[in-house]
């Protein structure tokens, strides 16, 4: 009887290398890390916004209910531009001296100091950063993009107060001074705006 010729045989089917293997699977863990990252960012300024944490500053949906506290706090004024805009921007002053739940009014002054349009939109804090959720903004420039055309100069309107429940925040027992910051950052793909919103805030006094 012949024996069988065990080299005729078929193979097994090919595989994977171990080494394409693990390059596949580096590869989905990296693409899935990059779409966790992207998704991390809104729910992270999601969870600033509703807590106040990092400094972040709260949107009042409504004015004080009650009369301001005779306790005042001084409020200083940061300004910044990031690399890249090409605008001057300050506050109209450094420093106020408000009441605890007093609405106020203060301006900042943007001029973009370049021959063309350009779209800039603010990031802001506070420090402490522990009364962020108590700094209440109801109107503010930073709530949306801004766009100023060529040698353009603007005056910006914040409206906000302090909510009076921080003083049952013991922690707070010692606070004199409040600083807000706001640094403008280059827009990368700016959202066409009516002609309307380009305007420039006009003065009406404190609320």
């Amino acid at each position: 009887m012949a024996k069988e010729d065990k080299s005729k045989q078929p193979g097994p089917a090919p595989r994977l290398t171990r080494d394409a293997l693990v390059a596949a699977i580096a590869g989905f863990v990296a693409v899935a890390m990059v779409g966790a990252a992207y998704a991390a960012v809104p729910f992270y300024n999601w969870f600033c916004r509703a807590t106040g944490y990092n400094g972040t500053t709260q949107v009042a949906t409504s004015l004080p209910t009650a009369k301001p506290l005779a306790r005042t706090l001084a409020i200083r004024f940061d300004s910044n531009v990031a690399g890249g805009l090409p605008w001057k921007f300050e506050p109209e002053k450094t420093e106020i001296q408000v009441h605890i739940g007093e609405v106020t009014t203060v301006y900042y002054t943007v001029t973009n100091e370049s021959a063309r349009t350009t779209t800039g939109q603010a990031a802001y804090n506070v420090a402490p950063l522990t009364v962020g959720s108590y700094f209440q903004k109801i109107n503010c420039f930073c709530f949306t993009e801004q766009t100023m055309k060529p040698g353009e100069k603007r005056e910006m309107a914040v409206v906000f107060y302090v909510d009076p429940s921080i003083v049952n925040d013991h922690d707070n027992d010692t606070l004199d001074t409040i600083t807000l910051s706001y640094t403008f950052y280059p827009a990368r793909d700016p959202v066409p705006k009516p002609v309307a919103a380009g305007e420039s805030d006009k003065r009406r006094g404190d609320l």
